[in-house]
């Protein structure tokens, strides 16, 4: 691989502040939220639709607007990274690997992503480019920002429908990640065996698969042939 693209909530950031934060916005338990979100996950919903259950015709981004104007709104360090991910991050450098950050995100996030100083030569958002996961503007723009062919570029997520299934169909190579709910729950679907070219559980993993020649080490996926995954791409069914 000579670029790796990665997604950003629940692949390089933990959501446990963001959804305590909406539970603490909303006046109720952090539990009635996260089991609401996860009712959403299994029923392959948004996962804003837990806040919609709380409250009935929601906007959540306009409640985002209310919670940034009284003092509360986004906020991002350290802590809120997965432990792997500076290592996994700076290995791929070091290797020669192009790393780019680029997920679904506000301008904000963006900011404070961006300060934290990871290692990677691109960090950027979806509102930064005016374009939001799955659209297929978006993973154009990832290709763009690669800066190498489609099937030299590997771009990593745990959300099927919104990371995995239009990155393949742009012709990218994919690895699918077991994190986050998204991640943990879909994992074994058919669609995801089928469509990733890698199934990983750690950012660590990615070393060697960029130094791995292209070769999947994924049983499911390391017999299919490039035009077998190709055909699958065009009628991948929707986990939403």
């Amino acid at each position: 691989m000579e670029t790796i693209v990665l997604d950003i909530g629940e692949t390089l950031v933990r959501d446990d502040r963001h959804w305590a934060s909406w539970a603490d916005w909303l006046g109720v338990p952090p539990h009635t939220l996260g089991a609401l979100v996860g009712a959403a996950v299994a029923q392959g919903r948004e996962a804003t639709d837990a806040l919609r259950i709380l409250r009935p015709g929601m906007d959540v981004e306009e409640a985002c607007r209310a919670r940034a104007a009284a003092g509360r709104g986004e906020h991002l360090d350290e802590s809120d990274l997965y432990q792997d991910v500076r290592p996994a991050l700076g290995e791929l450098r070091a290797a020669g690997v192009r790393v780019v950050v680029a997920g679904d995100g506000t301008v904000r996030a963006g900011e404070l992503l961006r300060a934290l100083d990871l290692p990677a030569d691109l960090v950027v958002t979806s509102d930064e480019w005016g374009v939001r996961k799955p659209d297929p503007e978006f993973f154009a723009r990832v290709a763009e920002a690669s800066g190498a062919a489609p099937e030299a570029t590997l771009y990593v997520g745990d959300h099927p429908a919104d990371d995995l299934f239009p990155a393949a169909a742009a012709g990218l190579r994919t690895a699918h990640l077991r994190r986050g709910p998204y991640g943990h729950w879909w994992a074994d679907h058919p669609d995801v065996v089928e469509t990733a070219d890698f199934r990983i559980d750690a950012l660590t993993e990615l070393v060697a698969l960029a130094g791995s020649g292209g070769a999947s080490s994924d049983p499911a996926s390391a017999s299919a042939s490039v035009g077998a995954k190709a055909a699958r791409r065009g009628t991948l069914r929707s986990v939403r």
